[in-house]
């Protein structure tokens, strides 16, 4: 049987040698709160980057040529047609071979 003052003892002595290890456990939670935060931070400025950024045009082929002074501001790529958007909102329809099919104006 245990005696009233070992059980008072023990109870002290396994406070005093928690007491390390729970602070040991706070800096480490601690610890993980800061590197989650600083993560989450790096991803949300990683994303500000990409998507801030407006997308290049693709490079048109060679063998298609623009009227004069219009400008692409939008390319599609289909199957057996390449359609251009230029900056005045006409629309270009090519054939893969470059020729000009048809032309929508606003």
């Amino acid at each position: 049987m245990r005696s009233g003052m070992s059980g008072k003892f023990n109870e002290e002595n396994g406070a005093e040698q928690a007491l390390p290890m729970l602070r040991y456990l706070r800096a480490l939670v601690t610890g993980l709160a800061v590197v989650m935060g600083i993560g989450v931070l790096a991803i949300v400025a990683i994303l500000w980057l990409r998507l801030g950024a407006g997308a290049p045009l693709p490079d048109l082929p060679a063998q298609i040529t623009l009227p004069e002074g219009a400008r692409p501001e939008a390319v599609t790529f289909a199957r057996d047609w390449v359609v251009v958007v230029t900056d005045t909102g006409e629309v270009l329809l090519y054939d893969r071979t470059g020729k000009l099919k048809d032309r929508v104006k606003p």
